[in-house]
């Protein structure tokens, strides 16, 4: 019998380092699905949007925050509602707490096409006070597929 010395009984020392390449290779599998996935989840505060027959040069990356409007004028970040008085504060917070810059931050503006013009410019404003220079449209192309807008 040996003392103290741990042996596999072919006079091979027992392995004892765990394995991580399957777990490595799971978890790399499980992000790449997450990343294909989440954009298409999240499909934010239903609005109808305007339709537009001319669809400008397609933004590259749908990166970046959400402001919709409701036909009832209701103002939503992502999908919190905030009045229109603490959307700017609202929107400079989630840009600072995910350490983006709002002179590169995108944010896309959803309007349902019941708006008010009006409306819309006033939380236009309040999006711009924040310092964002990318401010952009969305709208739904007349074949029933959204677009990203045009710059504003």
């Amino acid at each position: 019998m040996a003392t103290g010395n741990f042996s596999s009984g072919a006079g091979r020392p027992v392995l004892s380092e765990i394995n991580v390449t399957p777990f490595v290779d799971v978890m790399l599998v499980l992000l790449v699905i997450f990343m294909i996935t989440a954009p298409i989840l999240y499909q934010g505060i239903n609005v109808n949007l305007p339709e537009t027959a001319f669809s400008p040069a397609p933004v590259k990356s749908h990166r970046g925050m959400t402001v919709t409007l409701s036909g009832s004028e209701d103002i939503f970040l992502e999908d919190r509602k905030y009045p229109l008085s603490r959307i700017a504060a609202a929107l400079a917070g989630s840009m600072e707490a995910s350490g983006t810059d709002p002179r590169g931050e995108k944010v896309f503006l959803r309007a349902d096409r019941s708006v008010r013009y009006g409306f819309m410019v006033e939380v236009m404003d309040e999006i711009r006070k924040t310092g964002v220079e990318k401010l952009h449209l969305v709208t739904e192309i007349k074949d029933g597929t959204k677009d990203s807008g045009a710059d504003m």
